[in-house]
């Protein structure tokens, strides 16, 4: 290019481009059809005069007029000139004709004699649907009419009012959430989302701007919970979410006061905790948590029973320490080497090797497991041993029937055949005739679980055909668990059906367990302890068996990591790829 000559866009060119592109998409040549198609269907006006040239003339302007207008009317095209092959160039797609051609058409009309109009009659276009269908859909909640914003905002100036400087600290959050119409327990929440782990305090602007605009955007306590707890950007709630918030809980829950001066436990409750809100919140296995799967749960209901309850074991859903107890104790006792990971051999002494190793071999094949170090190192977490646990001892949930059916569908078609039943079925028999009893032949077991079962469809049995069975722990317990196989064979067939039908029982199996394991690690804890009686005399008979229990779990079970900041709980990297159902 020679020396100071300046590029100059072609225009012409651009134009021509972007109109064969726009020109080339289906919407644009859906709407050019429906133009012609409405040019064809318009009102045509015929106008007869003696003078037939002036009279031809003056239909072929009009028509002509009256499609042009009606494409540019119905069309949104974009600012910019082109040159259509039937227009001169000198005419700019706006104009609808010159002013030159209007002065004869009118000076036509001036001049006609008497004029005929034949009338077209259009058939009406029934009205479009979408303006009849209301708004159904609400990811953060309906909204709320009769929000008076500005009456909330008010009330929480003056709570912080009360404060020095206007600020509060996490011990003053708790007037504040209440100022905010919240559960006491979203104090942790509302704390760190306005910003205060980093200054210590919260300014009273500052919370107002952020609950102003959590009330302009959330409609409903699921959006505003997610809202709190979520990572910038985020719609969901991952596990690490949880942990601030149930800090805050351990730290200031009276039910919780005797763990105050044994942090070492505030890791481990806090990750069972966690583990228990997943298992039963996240219905989609996703490892997130989503503003509709938080609504449909009773989570937030337990939340706000905190503040109602000082018994944080009466909380048997999530927050149970009792629970917490079984659980970890049943971990401890099979990680040996008190790496916090358990493998095959571990979770096969699991009630004394009742558990078949071919399950125990899907377990750890990554069915179940988040991460992978069960894949590259063959080990388990604690985090995973909560939810085998619970699944384990409660069959009847529809977490645990789904984590069951996983491992059992070998072949992952959504679908249990006969071969995947009967290879599962196999070393049942196995330990049977090690036990010198004689099994059950397969095609007989195979109609009794046909029958108890019901499938839909022959030959196979599928997730929804065992989710309204009533007696799925006794399906499962058939194929993998060989201690409860034999105790429902040895119950009454109408007691086994009785049990089943009772859906409407206050405790559940999982409850049942927990209960009945707690009272025996107590027994052997104070059968162990009688040099303390003394000491534990003087204590309530509350916070006599809570300090068994502590002590028993410190003397006993020393290993134990100290906790960071905020109780950095230790959870895997979690790889959430998978497509759960």
């Amino acid at each position: 290019m020679p020396a100071g000559k300046v590029l100059q866009p072609v225009l012409k060119m651009k134009v021509d481009e972007l109109f064969l592109c726009w020109l080339s998409q289906p919407a644009t040549q859906l709407a050019l059809k429906d133009c012609l198609r409405s040019i064809k269907n318009e009102e045509k006006t015929e106008v007869v005069n003696g003078d037939s040239g002036n009279s031809k003339n003056e239909r072929l302007t009009t028509k002509n007029s009256n499609s042009k207008q009606s494409i540019l009317g119905d069309i949104r095209l974009p600012l910019m000139s082109f040159n259509p092959p039937h227009l001169s160039t000198a005419l700019p797609l706006a104009t609808s004709t010159s002013p030159r051609n209007i002065s004869n058409i009118r000076g036509i009309r001036r001049s006609s004699g008497t004029r005929i109009v034949q009338t077209k009659k259009e058939e009406p276009l029934p009205p479009s649907l979408s303006q009849t269908i209301p708004t159904f859909y609400f990811p953060r909640g309906c909204p709320k009419e009769k929000v008076n914003i500005d009456a909330v905002i008010t009330k929480i100036e003056r709570t912080f009012s009360q404060f020095p400087n206007e600020r509060a600290t996490l011990e003053d959050m708790g007037k504040v959430a209440k100022a905010c119409e919240c559960p006491l327990y979203w104090k942790g929440p509302l704390f760190y989302c306005a910003g205060g782990e980093r200054t210590g305090y919260v300014s009273v602007h500052k919370f107002v701007a952020m609950w102003r605009k959590i009330l302009q955007t959330c409609y409903d306590d699921a959006a505003k919970f997610v809202h709190l707890l979520m990572n910038p950007g985020c719609n969901y709630l991952v596990q690490e979410d949880f942990i601030p918030f149930l800090q805050d809980v351990v730290n200031s829950h009276p039910g919780l006061s005797f763990l105050k001066e044994a942090s070492e436990f505030h890791s481990r409750y806090i990750t069972t905790v966690i583990q228990r809100i997943f298992y039963t919140v996240n219905r989609s296995w996703s490892g997130k948590i989503t503003c509709n799967e938080l609504r449909k749960s009773n989570f937030l209901q337990n939340v706000a029973l905190l503040e109602e309850e000082a018994d944080i074991n009466q909380l048997t859903e999530y927050f149970s320490y009792e629970h917490f107890y079984v659980i970890y104790c049943k971990f401890w006792e099979l990680d040996t080497d008190h790496d916090l990971y358990i493998d095959r051999k571990d979770l096969a002494r699991h009630n004394d090797h009742a558990i078949s190793n071919r399950m125990i071999e899907r377990i750890f094949s990554g069915a179940v497991t988040r991460g992978r170090k069960a894949q590259k190192d063959g080990k388990i977490s604690y985090a995973d041993f909560v939810w085998f646990l619970i699944s384990e001892e409660d069959k009847k949930t529809p977490t645990s029937i789904e984590y069951w059916f996983r491992c059992m569908d070998l072949d992952g078609d959504g679908a249990l055949s006969m071969y995947e039943l009967e290879y599962f079925y196999e070393e049942q028999c196995q330990k049977l005739d090690n036990m010198a009893i004689e099994p059950l032949p397969f095609e007989d077991c195979l109609c009794q679980m046909l029958d108890l079962v019901k499938p839909q469809y022959e030959g196979k049995i599928t997730l929804h055909d065992l989710k309204k069975c009533k007696l799925t722990n006794v399906f499962f317990d058939t194929f993998f668990n060989i201690e409860k196989y034999l105790d429902h064979e040895q119950k009454d067939q109408y007691s086994v059906l009785r049990d089943g039908e009772g859906e409407s029982q206050e405790i559940s199996d999982w409850e049942k367990y927990a209960a009945e394991e707690y009272d025996i690690l107590v027994a052997e804890e104070a059968a162990s302890d009688q040099w303390n009686d003394g000491y534990e005399a003087e204590l309530n008979p509350v916070d006599h068996q809570k300090a068994n229990v502590l002590k028993y779990q410190m003397e006993k079970r020393p290993f134990f990591e100290m906790p960071s900041h905020l109780a950095d709980v230790d959870l895997d990297e979690y790889d959430y790829e998978e497509d759960f159902e």
